[in-house]
């Protein structure tokens, strides 16, 4: 037992140490959390947003019947009951009078009847209409009659479908975006995607030839010598780090804010790539696959001059 226990550690001290070294020289910056973010570098990234689920459009079927309360039954059927037995009784009362029978109800006639049905029905009509549910507004609550929808309808229906977490997260981006955009009109998240986008192509093939100098532009002082001493290991290891297959799956603005007259936005970064290191020497595969790819998740947060500058990536920072 106690061999087989230390054959074990051995072994998962041996596959944590490659997994160690394989990140250390996977795609650009290591796998590894590096760079700057100013007054947020020591607080981890802001989550990305998942997908509100889908609420049904204003005054249909489906948020109609969301908030529409349930119709007693049990009402419905006694009044049911009491409507079929009057409509039987009326019937035996005319077939048994024709054979000269008392009838069901002894000396009532049938006009009687009638009458008694008719005012018991016309109750049961005004007992369905006073049941039938309050029309739901587009927040699922009926308008008060003669006055216009609250005004705090809307702003509690939609706190209830998100967390306090997802409420500060989304008025601070909010309020980053308006800020930055107050300088630079021309700045959007959706644009900007695609400014991470190229810079991240860009980085990745700097990386690949073990020099960042062609990236040099891109990145902030501080991203640039971290990076660039990751290509110089690399050198002096003889490797070379090969990123191929990359696919984006998604670019996201999580972040953006103003501080020390600069712009910070920083975008969560997801895709998949095949990472593998070979040996310059032998031409092997020494880490990583050719043929299964990688999938990360990482954030990269750039920043400029406020205003609308260039951007420069300050940090890289990887998913918890």
């Amino acid at each position: 037992m106690k061999r087989t226990m230390v054959f074990a550690s051995v072994v998962v001290m041996g596959l944590m140490l490659c997994a160690s070294t394989y990140d250390a020289w996977a795609r650009a910056g290591g796998g590894k959390s590096s760079g700057s973010r100013g007054s947020r570098s020591s607080s981890a990234p802001a989550e990305r947003m998942q997908q509100p689920a889908t609420t049904p459009h204003a005054g249909s079927q489906a948020g109609s019947q969301a908030f529409a309360p349930q119709r007693s039954s049990w009402m419905s059927g006694l009044m049911g009951g009491i409507t079929g037995f009057l409509i039987g009784g009326a019937i035996g009362s005319l077939l048994l009078g024709g054979l000269g029978g008392g009838g069901l109800f002894g000396g009532i006639g049938f006009l009687e009847i009638l009458l008694i049905g008719g005012v018991l029905y016309f109750a049961y009509a005004y007992m369905r209409r006073r049941q039938q549910p309050t029309p739901a507004s587009p927040y699922g609550y009926g308008t008060p009659q003669g006055n216009a929808m609250p005004s705090w309808s809307s702003t509690s229906q939609a706190s209830a479908r998100m967390t306090p977490e997802a409420v500060v997260v989304e008025d601070d981006l909010s309020r980053g975006i308006r800020h930055i955009q107050h300088m630079d009109s021309t700045f959007t998240p959706e644009s900007f995607t695609e400014t991470a986008s190229d810079v991240f192509f860009n980085v990745q093939e700097a990386w690949m030839v073990r020099d960042m100098s062609s990236a040099r532009t891109l990145l902030s002082p501080e991203m640039y010598e971290t990076l660039q001493h990751e290509c110089e290991r690399l050198r002096s290891e003889k490797r070379v780090n090969y990123l191929d297959h990359i696919t984006m799956r998604s670019v996201q603005v999580t972040e953006a804010w103003q501080e020390s007259g600069q712009d910070f936005v920083t975008v969560h970064i997801l895709a998949s790539l095949m990472d593998y290191t070979i040996d310059e020497g032998s031409k092997q595969v020494v880490e990583g696959s050719r043929t299964t790819p990688t999938r990360f998740e990482e954030y990269w947060t750039f920043v400029r001059p406020v205003g609308p500058n260039a951007w420069k990536l300050s940090a890289i920072q990887q998913a918890s």
